[in-house]
């Protein structure tokens, strides 16, 4: 990394200084200006120019090769949660462009910076139904921050540039840039000169009103059962610190939603768990009792809110945000207080009583423990018994060192997320809003390309990790060291776990049978074992942690093991189950 770092200081092209380019030179030459350093992509005959400039700067930005142009979005993703970087993602025409709406989608909904930059047919020929055309432009505008088509190689410094500010200010997401294959010939002049921070249209962090920080303050001291509910934006915000300062003098509980998870260490005095359809007892019930509920960084969704008419029923609600389109969308804010939390938080400090609210605290702690006795046969199941996943995942939490937890979608996810204990921000690698399962595998090639230093753990069920299995090969041909623990309970488990419970077991094709995963990962050069004994899994864990290259781990579980605490659809939250409810025996 330093070598790139003084080659590309003492590049006159890459400082600014006019030199004549193609089209293709003068995108990687402004991927070069933003300080890209990571690059996920698939080659194809519409973004050929581009790949050919980038052969000429592989010793100034990296390249990962996916198997599947949906890794490489999954895989830039991973990369920019872990490491709050901005990745590029390359991708031809048609099918490879259309292969990247999944991931696109995911990094949306989730507030992920990346920028996709796409080839298209030459501009001659757009509209025509040309070979490999598609109108991604249309096919993306919904799920994307912004888009834009470049039809003029003189577009494309300015563009690029606009692209990535966009992509990452304010509240982050994806930008994608359709190039058409005339404008990658095209020979310009290239200079770069970013556009500055003011677009008439575009403002992506609004100022603090001290009005607002000051009716939330009158809120918060006039409370007697406040709940803060902290999300991702703290860790988009890196105020971890501001969220720890404001807690310890106001003395508020604290739960998390999934993506918030890792933003505050659940060693936190303050810390009453996650919550959610598989959060913790406490903090979902006692949503409904709190007076106050004061929202950081969140959007209500509905897998955290349940049944929004019976939601926060007694409470009034501060919601602080970046993004002016989430107050009033879900819940209805009494106080919005708008602005980046790693501004509005401090103030917010500033104008609050030192507090502890001990009592209340408390009762968080009694359906702790109610919630505890309740699960202790999941995390220590009777040594007749299959393993279970959270048994799994205390004794991978037991031995880590220290890992970015990335999880597929599933009960794995569910699992992961209760059990797994995350010792630093951005530990916490998943897809929370739009659960794409196969995300898993290539987010976790991502968090480890970012993080070379870090361990990186995946856990994914089968069925997820097929979704994606080709992207092993990736894993293989660029030495990608990360470990890899697939749940194995021959079923779709979240779609079974809801048959079973609301659909009186009738497991209408959830059942699946699987490949010989071992022999899969074996035939990539990846070390792989099995185990299905839990007095061989502490031993299989080790050696998995220990090894220096990408391993494999394959855990046969328990076929109907399931997750709870669970808020059945439709329910409020306050109806949280700690366990499956018990059938009456209609024969007495």
């Amino acid at each position: 990394m330093e070598e790139k770092a003084k080659t590309k200081s003492g590049n006159n092209q890459e400082s600014g200084e006019a030199k004549v380019v193609s089209g293709g030179e003068a995108v990687i030459l402004s991927l070069l200006q933003e300080g890209v350093d990571q690059i996920f992509g698939y080659p194809g005959g519409a973004n050929m120019p581009i790949y050919d400039a980038l052969f000429d700067y592989t010793n100034k930005i990296d390249h990962l090769l996916a198997r599947h142009e949906q890794g490489a979005a999954h895989a830039a993703e991973g990369y920019a949660k872990s490491t709050g970087k901005t990745p590029a993602v390359f991708a031809t025409s048609g099918p490879g462009a259309i292969n990247l709406a999944t991931g696109i989608a995911n990094a949306n909904i989730d507030s992920a910076p990346m920028v996709c930059i796409t080839g298209q047919v030459k501009k001659d020929v757009l509209g025509s139904d040309a070979f490999q055309e598609t109108d991604i432009m249309n096919i993306t505008s919904p799920i994307t921050k912004w888009n834009y088509q470049i039809t003029d190689a003189n577009e494309i410094p300015l563009v690029i540039a606009k692209a990535f500010y966009i992509a990452s200010s304010g509240r982050p997401g994806p930008v994608l840039i359709d190039i058409t294959k005339n404008a990658q010939f095209e020979k310009i002049t290239f200079t770069y000169n970013h556009p500055g921070k003011n677009f008439r249209t575009y403002q992506p962090v609004p100022e603090p009103k001290i009005g607002q920080i000051e009716a939330a303050a009158k809120l918060i001291n006039n409370a007697s059962k406040p709940l803060a509910l902290v999300g991702q934006g703290v860790l988009i915000g890196n105020a971890e610190n501001e969220l720890d300062a404001f807690l310890k003098k106001t003395g508020i509980p604290a739960a998390v939603t999934g993506l918030g998870l890792s933003s505050i260490s659940p060693a936190h005095p303050n810390y009453v768990g996650l919550l959610g359809m598989h959060g913790n007892y406490a903090p979902n019930v006692l949503t409904n009792e709190a007076d106050l509920i004061l929202a950081i960084g969140m959007r209500f969704d509905d897998r955290v809110t349940g049944n929004l008419s019976q939601y926060a029923v007694n409470a009034k609600v501060i919601h602080m945000d970046i993004d002016p389109a989430e107050i009033n969308k879900n819940v209805k804010a009494d106080v919005p207080v708008l602005g980046d939390v790693k501004e509005t938080l401090p103030l917010l400090t500033q104008n609050v009583n030192e507090s502890s609210f001990s009592e209340w605290r408390a009762k968080f702690d009694e359906y702790s423990k109610v919630e505890k006795k309740a699960l202790e046969k999941n995390l220590y199941p009777d040594s007749s018994e299959m393993m279970s996943m959270a048994e799994v995942i205390r004794n991978l939490s037991e031995q880590d060192p220290g890992s970015i937890l990335v999880t597929d979608v599933g009960q794995n996810q569910m699992a992961g997320w209760r059990y797994f204990n995350f010792k630093s921000p951005r530990t916490n690698i998943t897809s929370g809003g739009l659960g794409t399962m196969g995300y898993g595998l290539p987010a976790a090639i991502g968090a480890k390309t970012g993080n070379p230093d870090k361990e990186v753990l995946l856990i994914c069920g089968d069925g997820g990790f097929q979704m994606t299995i080709q992207e092993l090969g990736t894993i293989a041909q660029s030495n990608i060291p990360i470990k890899m623990v697939i749940f194995n309970n021959s079923y779709l488990g979240m779609v079974r776990q809801w048959q079973q419970l609301f659909n009186d077991k009738r497991y209408s094709s959830t059942p699946m049978s699987g490949p010989d995963f071992i022999k899969i990962a074996e035939s990539y050069g990846i070390k792989a074992l099995q185990v299905d004994d839990r007095n061989k899994l502490p031993g299989a864990i080790k050696q998995m942690y220990e090894s220096d290259e990408a391993f494999l781990l394959e855990v046969v579980v328990h076929k109907e093991d399931n997750v709870f605490p669970m808020i059945a659809p439709g329910t409020s939250v306050s109806d949280i189950m700690v366990e499956a409810p018990q059938k009456k025996d209609e024969n007495k």
